[in-house]
Formats: C-alpha cells, structure tokens, sequence
C-alpha cells in the first residue's frame, strides 16, 4: 500500500523565504540573494534536481535490499538547468556512483532496475530528459 504525501510551505517575515513542512520533517527555501531573496535555503529548482537524487539514492537502498546485495555507500549528483524566467528544465544528467563489494554485474542490474522504477524521475520524464551515468566503485 502506498503512502499518500502531503507538504507546506509557509513563508517567514515578509518572505519569500518560507518553512517547508512534511510531518516532522523542515527545510527552509528561499530565493537568491541577487534574486531579491534572503539566501537562506534551497530555491525551487534545487529542490527538484535535489528530489530526484534524494529518489536514485532511496530506491537504490530499497531495491539492493530486496536483491541481496550490500551496498557501502552511493553518490548521486545531478545537473540542469533553468535558463530563462518560465522556463522549463534543460535536459537533467544525473551521475550515479554505486559503491558495493558485489559483484559488478549484479549492481549494475540494480542500478537498471532503479532507473527503471524510481518514481521522481519517472514523473518528469516526458517533460524533460534525463539520462543517467552510473558507475561502480569498490570500497576502501
């Protein structure tokens, strides 16, 4: 059964900058300094390339445990861009780095199966690419 998601963004002082809510969970967002903003926190675009690495990074943990294999950390990176003012996204490249003691062949068809599965990703792929770049590192 899946979890419904409900947030809030409620703004500080004279804003913009606000307190985004989730249960017991905050952050702050906020605007550029340069933008007319206090920059305190994560502006909107940050907050979506940062939902699609914080989405790569869940799935990964949560697929690798239902496929048995132990992973010793992961690094997600994830660039676009916003270009003008109504723009959308440029083309998103997320760099995945799996670090395991797996076998290479096994996490490299973990890291297909949460390419395939994670949700943020699979949201915003008809409106903009994103292609992925993943490699695998052993620990220590």
């Amino acid at each position: 059964m899946s979890e419904a998601y409900r947030v809030r963004l409620r703004t500080v002082g004279d804003g913009p900058t606000a307190l985004g809510e989730a249960g017991p969970f905050t952050l702050v967002t906020d605007r550029p300094t340069a933008a007319g903003g206090g920059g305190l926190g994560f502006n909107g675009g940050q907050l979506l390339y940062l939902s699609i690495a914080a989405c790569w990074s869940n799935d990964l943990y949560r697929e690798a445990a239902t496929m048995g294999i132990e992973l010793d950390g992961v690094e997600i990176t994830v660039d676009g861009d916003f270009p003008a003012r109504g723009s959308g996204s440029t083309p998103i490249s997320v760099e995945v780095v799996v670090r395991s003691s797996a076998p290479e062949a096994r996490v490299r068809a973990l890291i297909a199966e949460v390419e395939r599965v994670a949700e943020i990703p699979r949201a915003i792929r008809d409106a903009t690419a994103i292609t992925v770049n993943a490699s695998v590192e052993r620990p220590g």
